[in-house]
């Protein structure tokens, strides 16, 4: 079977988890290797607006490839939110290169509840802010605000699945998308 080296840029399990989970899905006849890296986004630690939140997702795929040059794909999983309104909206890009491609993708999106949002906009982050209201520990690093609020119909890994699998369509069908990914490398 054909083995692909995939440098995530987070040692967070649930992002690495995601990135192979989704790969795994577009390319089911390829056997993943994960090698997990944790590296700098050049963002705050609780991105606030959508561009900055793929800001962090590109300088993570950037960071993680000066890192470990040797490898097939790069992938940069950033959690975000944004104020809609006056709401704050919970969401994630990902960024995903290989020598030849760069794909990008955001997840769904929620909205976070007035508790929350109140501990993010006085400078908290989300995984904090979740822990402090719903009194877990460590939920960034398990099903996360929308495994919380959804009583884990969907959770942080899922989220970022399906966004992994977004950023991979350009993977999947190189011959459309090779002049607009010409700057990958």
């Amino acid at each position: 079977m054909n083995v692909k080296t995939v440098v995530v840029a987070s040692a967070n399990p649930v992002k690495v988890n995601a990135a192979l989970g989704g790969l795994q899905r577009m390319f089911p006849d390829v056997e993943f290797k994960a090698v997990p890296v944790s590296v700098p986004s050049g963002v705050a630690d609780q991105p606030m607006t959508d561009e900055e939140t793929l800001e962090g997702a590109m300088n993570r795929v950037q960071n993680a490839f000066d890192a470990n040059p040797d490898a097939d794909f790069w992938i940069g999983i950033e959690g975000g939110v944004a104020s809609i309104g006056h709401e704050l909206a919970a969401f994630a890009w990902v960024v995903i290169k290989s020598k030849e491609l760069l794909g990008k993708a955001r997840s769904g999106t929620f909205f976070l509840p007035r508790a929350v949002t109140e501990l993010v906009e006085q400078g908290i982050e989300l995984g904090t802010a979740d822990d402090m209201v719903f009194n877990h520990s460590n939920s960034k690093q398990k099903g996360g605000a929308i495994g919380i609020l959804t009583g884990n119909v969907l959770d942080r890994k899922e989220l970022y699945e399906q966004a992994v699998v977004l950023a991979l369509v350009p993977f999947r069908n190189e011959q459309l998308y090779a002049a607009n990914s010409a700057n990958a490398s």
